[in-house]
């Protein structure tokens, strides 16, 4: 390296930029990486920025197509952050770093990319089953946590399984919540599986394909409870796993609060998701409580 010092203020530009990234899109885990221990909190920001990346990808695009591409880079990207090669985008800086000094497994983050390349090119085909949507947001979600485990040098297999289930209720929650944005842009429901949707009523034929009737509304609070319910098991599940998940890895799985605070706001608006209040403050509750919530749970050591 012709000039050390240029090159490690770079990677903490990179590092900064990575930081703000998810403290701007993604603000309820930046709450939740706050609490890991230093060592590990610097590689949990990287990947969840990477995240941000790959999750924004479609919605900031001028139209799929776009969005596809940058896709497409970020699956390339990280070929080429594996075979040494320097890539001049902050997050891959960072990213590159990260894999380096933590050994991140390329599988995973091939995995979450994929997944989201998959998604975009559904061409606005629903998913079939609440299988479906459960194998995205492992494949998006639980992902993360697994890196950020493997950056801390936690291995055990009942912590893997507790981070599929929080990733699991995770993304599928955060699908929910996410509904009204991509009715707005799409004009129509997507992440209702069809399934679900046939079971209340909900789905019909158009263009040849299944879709979701949007002017069926009293009856999607229906099946939002119902995709809902199956996030609710996957924490119950999780938590069952708790008196067998090592210390240093509990602060990790927090995730699990912010996805029960969504859960409980869901619930308290009888699961219609095209109520505005879920998505005032941080999931429907006032930043600072959510803090609150974060902080005891971080405390008592558990998710």
């Amino acid at each position: 390296m012709s000039n050390p010092s240029a090159y490690s203020k770079n990677i903490r530009a990179a590092f900064s930029y990575c930081v703000q990234q998810v403290r701007s899109y993604d603000y309820h885990h930046y709450l939740c990486l706050l609490q890991l221990l230093p060592d590990m909190r610097k590689a949990a920001f990287v990947l969840r920025a990477f995240n941000v990346e790959t999750a924004r990808a479609m919605d900031v695009a001028s139209d799929p197509n776009t969005g596809l591409m940058r896709l497409l880079w970020w699956q390339d990207t990280i070929d080429k952050l594996f075979a040494k090669k320097k890539v001049e985008h902050p997050v891959a800086q960072a990213l590159s770093s990260v894999i380096s000094d933590y050994k991140i497994s390329k599988h995973w983050l091939k995995r979450s990319v994929d997944a989201r390349i998959k998604d975009a090119s559904r061409e606005g085909v629903i998913p079939e089953t609440i299988a479906d949507l459960e194998q995205y947001a492992e494949d998006t979600a639980s992902t993360m946590l697994y890196m950020t485990l493997q950056a801390g040098g936690i291995r055990s297999t009942n912590v893997d399984h507790a981070a599929s289930h929080i990733g699991k209720a995770s993304g599928l929650l955060l699908l929910l919540k996410s509904l009204p944005y991509h009715g707005s842009r799409q004009g129509r429901i997507e992440y209702i599986p069809a399934d679900v949707a046939s079971r209340h009523g909900l789905l019909t034929t158009s263009n040849g394909g299944p879709e979701i009737k949007i002017e069926s509304s009293e009856a999607l609070p229906d099946a939002v409870f119902e995709v809902a319910s199956v996030a609710s098991l996957h924490l119950q599940k999780a938590r069952e796993l708790a008196p067998t998940i090592p210390p240093e890895a509990l602060l990790v799985l927090l995730p699990a609060v912010p996805a029960q605070v969504l859960l409980d706001t869901l619930r308290q608006r009888n699961f219609n998701v095209f109520d505005s209040r879920i998505s005032r403050g941080i999931h429907g509750i006032s930043p600072l409580w959510y803090l609150l919530k974060l902080k005891w749970h971080a405390w008592r050591k558990t998710y």
